[in-house]
């Protein structure tokens, strides 16, 4: 059976009686309408789902602070699924070769989170994701013909923790840079142990989960030791099928290497609005997320993400984050400043190699980066889609930053891309084979 066939049924969800075009990274949940971008086939009794991409740019990112590099961003996902009378078992694999740019990853200004080597924090770089970015199982058992159980258990995975992760949701996948309030939202959507349960009754799906809450180490080529210390819960509703939104909350155990003895407190909240039409689409999300590191501060994100594509050839995308960090300083930076100007001082009962004798000055600093960038796709054979696209951003700092990071500097970046899907990705909204249908034929 080829590719992509159009058999007049939906593919199922793996966690629900729906179809699969609401689900996304993990177990979370995207609007019904969202264009289907993977390719389908069967063989035999399973049913699979072949995604994947490849971003190769050269950044340039402005002000003392800034840096410029070749770098790339590429997954490739494989999804397997064997239906049953009442329910499915299935796998998830996504692996990346993103670790081949080196644990300092790519430059982006204003970006923080992670170690590029054990001792210091990566500043204004994005960090390289591991090799294997998720290898999962899945199973449903439906309860009735609007409710099912499901379990979800993954090394790595993601937990039901914050949105849908940034490089899975429509809005945000044509940009190839990650947002500089990734580790207040979706941070863990590699993550080291996961096992989630949950209960999905049409539009509404709650969810639990225990994981690891250590974020993934400098050395992004091997699986690390799965221990569940952490938790979360998710709320998920899909109120029609142009909307998702999601509210979630978790406790972190030590989630970063180089402060071991705190914890974090994560709540977030997203809307996704999506709307396609037979030669297009737009999807926008709106996201919050907030980091309560215990008896330490209290740091807040915000994200609007927009793209719109028309004539399935033209994408356009926008980003505008503001973000409180605490960490977009070294320590002779620190030393440098004098109170006031929008920073405040906390004490922090941690060793890190930037703070004197374990007792540093916490500098807290509300900036803002927008991005507004574009992509040409065009078709080269049935399943594969070549694309060459530009950005530019503007970081907006306050102004005790403006010594180290610049003036509002600007920075660019230009890309191509390769991306694995139907040359014409499935809208729900026309095609009869996703989100109209009924589900496969339980085998």
């Amino acid at each position: 059976m080829s590719p992509n066939m159009d058999m007049g049924h939906a593919m199922p969800g793996m966690y629900g009686p729906y179809t699969m075009d609401r689900e996304a990274s993990g177990t979370s949940w995207q609007p019904d309408s969202t264009p289907h971008q993977p390719i389908d086939f069967v063989r035999g009794n399973w049913m699979y789902m072949l995604h994947g991409f490849a971003n190769v740019g050269y950044t340039n990112q402005g002000g003392p602070e800034g840096n410029s590099q070749m770098f790339t961003t590429n997954m490739l996902m494989l999804m397997a699924q064997r239906p049953f009378d009442k329910g499915s078992i299935g796998l998830r694999g996504m692996m990346t070769l993103e670790p081949l740019m080196g644990p300092n990853g790519y430059p982006v200004l204003l970006q923080t989170g992670e170690t590029s080597d054990g001792q210091f924090p990566l500043l204004n770089r994005q960090h390289p994701h591991d090799l294997f970015m998720e290898l999962a199982v899945t199973g449903n058992r439906q309860l009735t013909d609007d409710a099912s159980v499901f379990a979800y258990g993954g090394l790595p995975g993601e937990p039901a923790l914050g949105p849908t992760a940034f490089m899975h949701r429509l809005s945000g996948m044509d940009n190839p840079e990650a947002p500089i309030g990734h580790h207040w939202m979706d941070s863990t959507h590699v993550t080291y142990g996961v096992l989630t349960g949950g209960f999905a009754w049409k539009n509404v799906k709650l969810e639990a989960s225990a994981f690891r809450g250590r974020e993934p180490d400098q050395y992004h080529w091997d699986i690390e030791n799965p221990n569940l210390d952490s938790s979360s819960g998710r709320l998920s509703w899909n109120p029609s099928r142009n909307w998702s939104l999601q509210t979630s909350a978790g406790r972190l155990h030590s989630p970063e290497p180089l402060f071991p003895t705190i914890n974090t407190n994560r709540v977030s909240a997203s809307a996704m609005y999506n709307h396609a039409w037979s030669s297009g689409w737009s999807q926008t999300t709106v996201a919050w997320g907030r980091n309560y590191q215990l008896n330490i501060d209290t740091l807040d994100a915000w994200l609007l993400e927009s793209a719109v594509n028309f004539s399935n050839a033209h994408t356009f995308f926008t980003r505008y984050e503001n973000v409180q960090k605490d960490d977009l300083l070294t320590l002779a930076q620190a030393q440098s400043l004098s109170a006031g100007g929008g920073l405040v001082g906390f004490r922090i009962p941690d060793f890190h190699p930037f703070f004197i004798n374990g007792h540093p000055v916490l500098h807290i600093y509300t900036v803002n980066r927008f991005t507004l960038g574009y992509i040409y796709d065009f078709a080269v054979g049935e399943y594969t889609r070549w694309g060459i696209g530009a950005s530019g951003s503007v970081a907006i700092v306050p102004e005790a930053l403006k010594t180290f990071i610049g003036n509002d500097p600007l920075s660019f970046l230009i890309f191509g891309r390769v991306k694995l899907g139907p040359n014409h990705p499935a809208n729900p909204e026309t095609h009869p084979t996703h989100g109209g249908g009924t589900p496969f034929e339980r085998i």
